[in-house]
């Protein structure tokens, strides 16, 4: 059977690369600021063994929008169109497609997949009238089994789908265990040549080298209250063997790529693991540099040299918070003795960047300890920040605590998120925590030029080997411009001052 697999992005999470940073050597190739689509990539190799023909598209690409996908269903008329979208930002976008492709093709089956559908299946299929199917969860065995089985859908599990005016939910798949099973996702399909951006979403490019993502493991077995990821894989982290990995990344390593983002939720659990896979790497002397993400209170940050040894040249650590009290509230289930350590360990190895995730606005916060998280940020040894303001999502912990105290209702917002300081009356105003923000990242650019001059200096000169002059004032300036209280996301380049934003999750390889 031939298949469309589509990728729907929403386009406040993407950018074209300007034509003065285009790579010389790419020319013939359109390179765009984002994460590559690893759910569609994942699956098509996955179909084809299976003997079906698949196509892929990624709407961050010019000629890959709404009307040409649709021409492209009418001219081939493939026997199923699969939407993979990450989550609620993206539903619209992705709602407005299904119309269109069905518009354009009225007979061919259009299923939904990836993490907001997951969550959401029943839902999407009452409000979404032009999608047929929703696949739930990881998508290797649920699409085949369905491309097996399209007269008899409720043969297929964690499917839903529609039986005249009835919605029809099947049983649980069982979760995948066995991730070695499955081929390398498939990264010459589509026209686009990726670039290593800072780190892929906003405009400065800080590497020219190759780039791609890979995803190591599945999961997060920790209940941070703001997070869905647990929800999704019944709390189960899943790993596949060194091995698997290795030669993945020998594969990538031959063909040219030089830096790879893991997508990991938490790379930083097995410490025999991860030494395996660096041994392995230093081993087969790959050119790759890499970088990761994980918790600080892993055991894993003894293994930080030999990361180092093997080329992991970035880390990303969730920090959230530089109060105990705040930790605590958010059920991160870490201390900030821990943070510290970590992000020292890190240094010290050699790790080239260390990142911190943060968030504001987290219930019974005050100002003072959103001030506090500023100046944590400061004492730390972190090279590159981001703070945002903390958000509902269908899935969470905290989505629930709303629903059970009335500030949410599920059956109406579900296919909303929220700021939390924008419906909760415990929390800062948005004005308020907008005014520390900016007060914050005064703080930390003036400890950064004169506590940390060299380090500063450095990363300046950094930015100007890709950036004008005027591009990087604009990117400095940027966490101190008043912004009208929206309901729209914080944009990655308004989270930032003098360093990184936060890398945007890609969905399970589950997207369908």
């Amino acid at each position: 059977m031939k298949v469309f697999l589509v990728y729907v992005r929403d386009e406040n999470y993407y950018r074209l690369l300007p034509d003065r940073l285009r790579r010389p050597h790419f020319e013939d190739r359109l390179p765009v600021m984002a994460f590559p689509p690893l759910g569609i990539q994942t699956l098509a190799p996955v179909l084809r063994e299976r003997g079906h023909e698949v196509r892929l598209f990624d709407t961050c690409h010019p000629q890959m929008k709404p009307a040409h996908i649709a021409r492209a269903v009418q001219d081939e008329r493939p026997d199923l169109v699969g939407l993979s979208f990450l989550s609620t930002t993206s539903y619209p976008a992705t709602k407005a497609m299904a119309k269109t492709l069905k518009e354009a093709s009225p007979s061919t089956p259009i299923i939904l997949g990836g993490p907001f559908a997951s969550i959401n299946p029943r839902q999407i299929l009452q409000d979404c009238i032009h999608a047929d199917l929703v696949g739930e969860g990881e998508g290797e065995e649920l699409l085949p089994a369905f491309l097996a089985n399209m007269d008899c859908p409720g043969e297929v599990p964690s499917l839903s789908w529609r039986r005249g005016d009835e919605i029809v939910t099947n049983q649980d798949g069982a979760i995948l265990r066995d991730l070695d099973k499955y081929p390398y996702p498939d990264r010459e399909s589509l026209p686009i040549e990726y670039v290593e951006s800072m780190p892929l979403d906003v405009p400065a490019v800080l590497s020219l080298d190759r780039f791609c993502t890979m995803q190591t493991s599945r999961g997060c077995p920790y209940p941070c209250i703001y997070c869905d990821i647990p929800a999704l894989a019944d709390g189960k982290w899943r790993s596949r063997s060194p091995e698997h990995v290795l030669g993945e990344m020998q594969m990538l390593n031959d063909r040219g790529y030089r830096s790879v983002y893991l997508t990991d939720d938490h790379f930083l659990l097995k410490r025999k693991r991860i030494e395996a896979i660096c041994q392995g790497m230093i081993d087969r002397k790959l050119e790759l540099r890499w970088g990761c993400e994980g918790r600080v209170d892993s055991m894993a940050i003894n293994e930080f040299p030999i990361m180092a040894k093997a080329k992991c040249s970035m880390l990303a650590f969730g920090v959230e918070a530089g109060t105990q009290k705040v930790l605590d509230r958010l059920k991160k289930g870490q201390r900030l003795e821990q943070i510290e350590l970590a992000v020292r360990k890190a240094k010290e190895a050699g790790i080239a960047s260390a990142h911190g995730f943060f968030l504001i606005g987290a219930p019974d916060e005050t100002a003072d300890d959103v001030l506090e998280s500023f100046r944590f940020a400061a004492r730390l040894e972190l090279d590159t920040f981001g703070f945002n303001r903390l958000c509902a999502y269908r899935g969470t912990p905290l989505w629930q605590e709303y629903v059970e105290k009335g500030v949410i209702d599920d059956e109406r917002d579900w296919q909303k998120w929220f700021k939390c300081s924008d419906i909760d009356p415990t929390i800062l105003p948005s004005e308020e925590l907008n005014r520390l923000r900016m007060k914050g990242y005064g703080l930390l650019f003036w400890h950064r030029i004169t506590r940390r001059p060299i380090r500063t200096a450095k990363l300046l000169r950094n930015f100007g080997r890709y950036m004008r002059k005027r591009d990087i004032l604009t990117l400095l300036a940027s966490p101190f411009r008043r912004r009208a209280l929206t309901k729209a996301p914080d944009l990655p380049v308004q989270m930032m001052a003098a360093g990184l934003t936060a890398p945007i999750r890609e969905p399970l390889a589950a997207a369908a």
